[in-house]
């Protein structure tokens, strides 16, 4: 049997910008995305917890150390600069593995600066 896990999670991510004319797709800076184990064009869940609204899109890197949370296409119309986002995705997992699995998980403070993690 396979279950569905909990693999990266990056927790109070503030967005710093939108581009409604963009294709699609959150922009996270890389180092970010390195940290939890996201790959380019991964599909991601997002919670805004301005506003309640949940997304799905894909992840598309942004610059190293830039802190850049950029929400583009049709998902910048379900938030704004400054809003909280948690950013998760999902992996498929043995029961036997299931047991001791571990979600790589951040939690980001001003700037989105890593201020805690976990699984890492």
């Amino acid at each position: 049997m396979q279950i569905v896990l909990l693999k990266s999670k990056i927790h109070r991510a503030t967005v710093t910008g939108g581009n409604v004319k963009y294709e699609g797709s959150l922009t996270i800076a890389i180092d970010l995305m390195e940290k939890v184990g996201l790959c380019p064009y991964e599909k991601i869940l997002c919670g805004n917890m301005a506003n309640g609204e949940r997304f799905e899109t894909y992840a598309i890197p942004g610059q190293r150390g830039s802190g850049q949370i950029i929400m583009n296409g049709a998902v910048a119309h379900l938030g704004k600069k400054g809003d909280l986002l948690t950013i998760m995705n999902f992996a498929v997992v043995g029961k036997a593995k299931a047991k001791t699995w571990q979600p790589r998980v951040i939690v980001l403070g001003r700037g989105n600066k890593i201020v805690d993690k976990r699984g890492i």
